[in-house]
């Protein structure tokens, strides 16, 4: 499956993200505002219930009723600690207890006992209370209570109250969504009787218990709509569900048109870098965008990587056409002087043919080692003893022109291959044997921690500006270097290149007696006896 453009996935990308934190914050706006909304209604049912619970405790139980509070528009219902209904607004009259919604249900009341028999002699004792008098008795009691009750109406004295009259909010039930009753309402919203509504509405309710007049424990139930709530939570998720489309829709076509006019640079560095390609001009160069960001900092890397790359090609392009001319010399010599052997045997310079194919040997010696450095190979890890190393070197070196003095030879391990470290003496060697007047010197000792083998010459010295060019491949001072005396100017490339893969440096200073010295500085090894080594390619002609 083709993945789409980077604009493309950023914009998709964006759009989810921004999707997915404005339906987050939604739901949480919706929550926070429902409750509020549920709040605000419970604290006005809980106001309209106190209010009713504070005038049913200055009346009696029979006369609750026709209290004031009962005429609100809020569904409000007293109902007594039986169960019973004392009163309550237009919406609820004839309607059973609210309680009963969330009531559990009573468990059946055991059946009475029967009364026991009378006997005989239980007659004879109450033989006194017969019929007649328990007839008078009650008739006695009933008016009684009759008079008790009229004077109780009429007597405007409190009676006495129980241990607390002030009315207490409590909670309906635990079960908080049974919180909530619905109620038959008319059109407008208003709680009316089943038989006139022409539709249901969800109402808070809240219960308040309190005490009447006579000491009647009673309970007042008020509701407080909902249909704000309901009202507004539709119409904000309306709101919000009408305006997520154009939301993403204009957080997509920003982030598009903004992430394509961030990439339009990127886009010039890719057509440029096509071009460069396809012409294999590796003059040219990509565009800088003149903002100091990403895109500004790849385009400045990759200038970078052209420029070195268009060096190293002009190396290479430069080594292959010396190389070439270098070979072509002693190629040739040795051709004219075999071709000459051959119709004159008398005529063959047979010194001159050696020296030719000694040269030429050498040569193609060092340009197979500067082929393998350059191709990466890293040396070999075996401890190499720096003092043991001159004196093997200097043993083999035979017709030299001037002797080799060694004032200092201290005993130090570098880690490396001995081939190519004897590579970089003998160069130094030759390099110093070339150019002396009357002597040459080798030393070797710590300096700053550091491996130090110095080869100076009493020559005339190389100029300091100079010094630097010396290294480079294939070049020669015109004045101390030239061809007839061998060099090819590869020793002293090698020699640096060689130094820098063991981790040291190759540097050129002047010496003590007048004329070169080279200072070759190595990282010291482990000190210990140097143990043998497996065999290394012999890199020496």
């Amino acid at each position: 499956m083709r993945r789409g453009s980077v604009r493309t996935r950023a914009a998709i990308g964006a759009t989810v993200v921004v999707a997915v934190a404005l339906v987050a914050a939604g739901l949480a706006v919706i929550s926070v505002l429902r409750g509020g909304l549920a709040d605000n209604a419970r604290l006005e049912a809980e106001s309209a219930a106190r209010e009713v619970a504070a005038q049913a405790a200055d009346v009696t139980a029979r006369r609750i009723d026709g209290i004031e509070g009962l005429e609100s528009d809020q569904p409000v219902q007293v109902v007594d600690a039986d169960g019973a209904v004392l009163g309550a607004s237009e919406g609820l009259r004839g309607a059973p207890a609210v309680a009963d919604f969330h009531r559990p249900p009573q468990k059946p009341k055991p059946e009475p006992e029967p009364e026991p028999t009378r006997t005989e002699g239980d007659s004879d004792d109450d033989s006194d209370d017969g019929p007649e008098n328990d007839s008078e008795n009650d008739s006695e009691n009933d008016s009684d209570d009759d008079e008790g009750a009229d004077d109780a109406d009429d007597d405007d004295t409190p009676a006495p109250p129980p241990q607390s009259r002030s009315p207490e909010p409590v909670a309906v039930d635990r079960n908080s969504d049974d919180e909530t009753l619905s109620l038959p309402v008319d059109s407008d919203g208003e709680p009316v009787s089943a038989a006139d509504a022409t539709g249901e509405q969800d109402f808070r309710l809240v219960g308040v218990q309190s005490v009447t007049r006579d000491g009647t424990p009673v309970t007042v139930y008020a509701g407080s709509s909902l249909a704000d709530q309901e009202e507004a939570v539709g119409s904000v998720s309306r709101t919000m569900l009408i305006g997520l489309p154009a939301v993403l829709a204009v957080v997509a076509g920003v982030t598009w048109l903004v992430t394509r006019r961030a990439l339009r640079p990127v886009e010039g560095i890719r057509q440029e870098l096509a071009e460069i390609t396809a012409s294999t001009d590796l003059t040219r160069r990509v565009p800088e965008p003149e903002a100091r960001d990403e895109v500004a900092r790849l385009a400045r890397t990759t200038n970078e990587t052209l420029s070195a790359l268009e060096a190293s090609t002009e190396r290479q392009r430069r080594f292959v056409a010396d190389a070439s001319h270098e070979l072509r010399s002693p190629i040739a010599s040795l051709r004219t002087q075999l071709e000459v052997g051959a119709a004159h045997p008398e005529l063959l310079d047979v010194d001159g043919a050696v020296q030719d194919t000694v040269r030429l040997q050498g040569l193609a010696a060092d340009l197979l080692l500067l082929a393998r450095l350059d191709a990466g190979e890293r040396p070999g890890e075996a401890p190499v003893a720096l003092s043991a190393l001159v004196r093997e070197e200097l043993d083999q070196r035979v017709g030299d022109r001037l002797p080799v003095t060694c004032d200092q030879l201290a005993d130090i391990e570098v880690v490396g291959s001995r081939g190519q470290l004897a590579r970089v003496l003998g160069n130094l060697l030759d390099n110093a044997q070339r150019h002396a007047a009357a002597a040459v010197r080798v030393e070797v000792r710590v300096s700053g921690g550091e491996a130090l083998l110095e080869v100076a010459d009493d020559g005339a010295g190389i100029p300091e500006t100079e010094r630097e060019r010396i290294f480079e491949r294939f070049v020669r001072l015109d004045d101390a270097r030239t061809r007839d005396e061998g060099g090819a100017g590869l020793g002293l490339a090698i020699a640096r290149d060689v130094a820098r893969r063991h981790g040291g440096t190759l540097d050129v200073d002047t010496a003590p007696e007048g004329g070169a010295v080279f200072q070759l500085r190595l990282p010291v090894g482990p000190v210990g006896p140097v143990g043998p080594v497996g065999p290394e390619p012999d890199d020496r002609p």
